[in-house]
């Protein structure tokens, strides 16, 4: 199947720096409103779209809210969001990110603990294709430096995670940027929903929807176009190793030295930070290989681009 021929929907339950705030191109964009509200519940609450900045790119909520108490809401989000950034950024001198790259071992948040936990849980079913300790491989491409030594760092079951501290091989620096936005957008989510919130779509890089369906473009990077899937209570994310280079590599690195196999991933999960870091990883994996991993996962549909602009659905 060509990816321009995508007509029906797909439904279901639901990268890398630089030296500056360098933003991943979206390939998962709103295409449609919030799902349509009884004219009781319309005659208090209306469709509120907000958009703001967070790691390096753009951010947005699209919520059902009473006018009046959407400013504290708001504001609440806005102060989420910064304390997320000062844990996982590896743009704040300050985060705890960059503090933990620093000096190899510190004592972690509870919130750091918990992604990390996750980031090992997706490095084994992955077979060590998501890794964020390809940190220092980024930098050496960025720089132009050979890259046989940061090859040899490269490796998630060297990192030490205990209950309170987390240390790092000698040389190994980490990035979380598949997986932080996805982290964000679940965060946020909660929040919301601790505030009273039954129907919004979360958007911190990736999306997560509660209520809906919600409807949202898919594009790829050469195919353009693919169509469109129906979100409700669940999460998508995408990713698209060609969206962006370093080098001569994609912004997705393969960590054992291989090349990406799809143009363009698109995830649904239970949650985004899930659906983030596997998005990436399936750009990297044959596709028996995704299909294992979808089951061991309980993932929803998986949506794959090839670089000839063949579409395939799990």
């Amino acid at each position: 199947m060509r990816a321009a021929d995508l007509g029906r929907q797909a439904t279901g339950a639901c990268h890398m720096p630089a030296k500056s705030h360098l933003t991943r191109r979206r390939f998962l964009t709103l295409c449609a409103s919030a799902p349509a509200m009884g004219l009781a519940s319309a005659a208090r609450a209306s469709t509120q779209i907000w958009r703001g900045q967070a790691f390096g790119a753009e951010v947005s909520l699209e919520l059902s809210s009473d006018v009046r108490q959407l400013q504290q809401d708001l504001d609440a989000v806005v102060q989420e969001l910064r304390q997320i950034e000062s844990r996982f950024s590896i743009y704040l001198p300050s985060s705890e990110l960059s503090q933990l790259n620093a000096r190899g071992r510190i004592a972690v948040s509870e919130e750091m603990h918990e992604v990390l936990r996750l980031v090992r849980r997706v490095h084994l079913v992955s077979e060590g294709l998501f890794d964020p300790t390809i940190q220092p491989l980024w930098q050496a491409l960025v720089e132009g430096r050979d890259t046989a030594e940061a090859r040899a760092l490269i490796g998630f079951e060297r990192v030490e995670i205990g209950s309170s501290h987390v240390r790092l091989a000698p040389g190994q620096k980490l990035s979380l940027n598949g997986i932080a936005q996805g982290y964000a957008t679940d965060r946020i989510t909660a929040l919301l929903r601790r505030r009273g919130y039954d129907h919004a779509l979360v958007n911190m890089g990736e999306f997560r929807a509660m209520g809906g369906p919600y409807h949202l473009g898919m594009s790829d990077p050469e195919a353009g176009q693919l169509g469109r899937l129906s979100l409700t209570d669940g999460a998508v994310a995408s990713s698209s190793p060609g969206a962006m280079r370093v080098g001569d590599e994609t912004h997705i690195l393969h960590p054992k030295g291989g090349v990406p196999l799809w143009s363009t991933v698109t995830v649904q999960a239970s949650s985004a930070a899930l659906a983030d870091a596997v998005s990436t990883a399936f750009c990297l994996m044959p596709r028996n290989q995704i299909a294992r991993v979808c089951d061991r996962l309980d993932l929803g549909p998986v949506v794959m681009v090839d670089f000839e602009g063949n579409l395939e659905t799990l």
